[in-house]
């Protein structure tokens, strides 16, 4: 158990002429269970802890880790950092000062009602066999996959400024899916698409008792694809169920108001942005019904925290209200740098990473339309689920996204099956293209594992929670 009398004896000791010194240890556990056609494929656990010492000296911050928690790895670590903030700090690009790393005491803690470790590996992989067993319903079906991860990470950070802040962590994902074939014919079908499946919380979010209905419905419907009709190419009015939704606000909304990005720190590797400083505040980003919270503080989404690794309170903000741009997803440092509103956003992927810029719980807020009332509104369109493939260029500006599964509407009913769903357009246009946001029963959080960004990469956790969505006049196409 790390003290918190140990950390502050450390930080108070080192042997520096440092502004301000922020000292963050972080202790991860992560356990991997994969299964493949009814077969155990991975299991696996990994550990990793160790601390992050930032330096702040005239003005720049300078950082080094190391795997080792006894003072003379700290000290050393603490010197590294020092003597980079020094030699960096003869060409800052903006000057900080401790105003950016304000004393901050709190804890926050994961909500769960049982622990990860109250269940063996065995019945866990017993639960994914049985999963496997039962998405293959016929010979057609020629690949099954499901697959559990569990997360528990630990913070402790503290500064020289008098801050103390815990944070603990505990998430599970679980994943799904088949494969099925038919001559030439090829279709997918998985749970809510690639990996989308992640909260925080224990146990009991992978024993729900919905979740047989949801394995017997992949199975019918990956086998329903395999005679569906080509989705037509066509322009007409688009219904993005949640779980497409979260892909296109993650990558449409979320990283091109990173601002780092704008700034131009993430060029080099992911990209910029089409957005400018000068656009927050008045940019119409869409039509008047688009409202985008940026909020770590709901309960079991899977980017909640209650302080960013910058030790920044967290707290809900308006990032896009009535379809105007309001603030950017840029921490403190970035917020005095660029001069607009941002959040606290701080976030890194581990005890060996500084914190950047990132993603947490990025979601549209509901309306109040009823989904059985938007279909019927409908004369024709076509209702996509489940993101199987995106590409979207480097200003985040013109995009693609396609689906797994989709329906045709027809006179306000969903009508015929189509598979290889995908649509195209430029994010202002999108979203600007916004007729219709479904209410509170139709809005659905997901998260994922696998958002990367930095250099060196950093592969982070955020959240995505939406309603149903009606997009007019949107350019569709299938997959011949």
């Amino acid at each position: 158990m790390i003290m918190w009398k140990e950390l502050t004896t450390a930080i108070n000791n080192f042997n520096i002429d440092a502004d301000w010194i922020g000292l963050r240890v972080v202790k991860e556990t992560t356990n991997m269970y994969y299964v493949r056609d009814a077969l155990p494929q991975t299991n696996g656990k990994s550990l990793t802890m160790g601390a992050m010492i930032e330096v702040m000296v005239n003005g720049c911050l300078g950082y080094s880790a190391t795997n080792s928690l006894d003072i003379h790895s700290l000290q050393n670590a603490a010197e590294i950092a020092y003597k980079q903030a020094l030699a960096a700090s003869k060409f800052w690009i903006y000057p900080f000062t401790e105003n950016q790393r304000p004393k901050i005491v709190g804890e926050y803690n994961s909500p769960f009602l049982e622990t990860l470790e109250s269940i063996s590996a065995g019945e866990i992989n017993d639960l994914l066999i049985k999963i496997c067993q039962h998405l293959k319903l016929n010979d057609k079906i020629i690949q099954t996959t499901a697959r559990i991860t569990t997360n528990h990470k630990e913070t402790w950070f503290v500064s020289s400024n008098g801050s103390e802040i815990y944070q603990r962590i505990l998430a599970i994902g679980n994943h799904f899916g088949a494969i099925a074939q038919d001559g030439k014919i090829t279709q997918q079908r998985t749970n809510n698409g690639q990996e989308a499946n992640y909260y925080q919380g224990g146990l009991e979010l992978i024993k729900p008792d919905k979740l047989w209905h949801q394995v017997e419905k992949v199975g019918e419907q990956v086998l329903e694809l395999l005679t569906a009709e080509e989705c037509p190419d066509i322009s007409t009015n688009l219904v993005l169920a949640p779980d497409q939704m979260m892909l296109q606000i993650h990558e449409s909304i979320g990283h091109p108001l990173e601002i780092d990005r704008i700034l131009g720190d993430e060029r080099n590797y992911a990209g910029g942005s089409f957005v400018k400083l000068e656009d927050f505040g008045k940019l119409q980003y869409g039509s008047s019904l688009m409202n985008i919270t940026f909020d770590p503080t709901i309960e079991g989404e899977f980017a909640s925290y209650g302080f960013d690794d910058n030790g920044i309170k967290a707290t809900r903000e308006y990032i896009i209200k009535d379809g105007i741009l309001q603030r950017g997803l840029g921490s403190v440092d970035s917020q005095k740098r660029a001069g607009i509103p941002g959040v606290s956003c701080a976030r890194a992927c581990s005890w060996n990473r500084p914190p950047i810029d990132r993603m947490a719980n990025l979601n549209l807020e509901p309306g109040t339309a009823n989904f059985d009332d938007i279909i019927a509104g409908i004369e024709h369109g076509i209702y996509m689920e489940s993101n199987r493939s995106w590409s979207i260029d480097d200003q985040r500006y013109k995009f693609q996204f396609g689906c797994e599964y989709a329906k045709l509407i027809e006179n306000g009913k969903l009508t015929k099956t189509l598979r290889n769903p995908n649509y195209r357009a430029t994010t202002p246009q999108f979203w600007h293209s916004l007729i219709e946001v479904g209410n509170d029963a139709s809005w659905e959080m997901y998260g994922t594992p696998y958002c990367g960004k930095g250099e060196p990469n950093q592969a982070i956790f955020v959240g995505h929670g939406s309603p149903v969505c009606v997009f007019a006049n949107v350019e569709v196409f299938g997959g011949g």
